[in-house]
């Protein structure tokens, strides 16, 4: 494994202008703006509710936007079909990883490569995913739903790595997961990210795991970015530690301090 980061671009891959998107009259997120850069692992942090995975779904194309843009390698990808935007080069590994449980691993991984032609390509991505989780090469006839959870996030990464993608969108990788599988689930990520290349874009409500792994991080509060930094330096800052990372007592106090700001610079 290299031990250095892969070049991250001046240039972003992804990019998110103003974006919002609701289900019915409830606003989910609102004004989005954010970009990932090629090479980079990207994190948006937030509590459960704050609209993490409706960004996701925006830029996948599940959810079409009320208002902004979506761009991805510099094509204008907003409300375009899923299909379309795969093709394109981005995975979209959605939150409790959605395996298709009566086919067996191995032909999950194969409907990941489903629009490649590239036989050979493909031949060396499995072997690649049997190397990062050799669990599956064990369980490749076994149906996928039978795998335990944490085999089955294995399975849903994997099965977006087949799709040799630019980009992977990563949706709550630890959740339902024991802090040992979380834990292993982060160090493949960011083993992907440095002996591929791949792009990611992770939301997780696991701060202290997602700071570590990540390079940049948004932080998203009631469907608004309220701050952005590197990883480096959010992972300094007052407020994250104290609402995120839990290293020192919120309290009344705090929660009042907390309320009464409406922007974090």
């Amino acid at each position: 494994m290299s031990a250095n980061p892969p070049a991250i671009s001046d240039q972003p891959v992804l990019k998110l202008s103003n974006v919002e998107s609701a289900y019915g009259p409830v606003k989910a997120i609102r004004g989005v703006s954010l970009q990932v850069r090629r090479g980079e692992i990207a994190t948006v942090l937030g509590s459960n509710g704050a609209g993490k995975s409706t960004i996701l779904k925006t830029i996948s194309g599940i959810i079409d936007p009320r208002k902004g843009s979506v761009e991805f390698k510099g094509e204008d990808i907003t409300a375009r079909d899923p299909a379309y935007i795969v093709q394109q080069g981005l995975s979209h590994v959605p939150e409790g990883r959605e395996v298709f449980p009566l086919l067996s691993v191995h032909d999950n991984l194969a409907m990941g490569a489903y629009s490649r032609r590239d036989r050979d390509g493909i031949a060396r991505d499995l072997e690649a995913v049997y190397r990062y989780f050799p669990i599956l090469k064990e369980r490749s006839a076994q149906d996928a739903g039978l795998l335990s959870g944490g085999q089955q996030q294995m399975l849903a990464i994997s099965r977006a790595l087949m799709a040799a993608p630019d980009l992977i969108l990563l949706d709550e990788p630890s959740l339902g997961l024991s802090p040992r599988l979380t834990k292993e689930i982060f160090e493949i990520v960011v083993r992907i990210n440095r002996e591929r290349g791949t792009t990611l874009l992770l939301v997780e409500q696991n701060a202290n795991m997602a700071l570590n792994a990540a390079d940049y991080g948004y932080v998203l509060e009631n469907g608004r970015i309220v701050m952005e930094d590197t990883c480096a330096h959010l992972r300094e800052k007052e407020d994250i530690k104290e609402f995120y990372l839990g290293m020192k007592e919120a309290g009344v106090r705090g929660e009042r301090r907390w309320k009464k700001k409406k922007t974090w610079r």
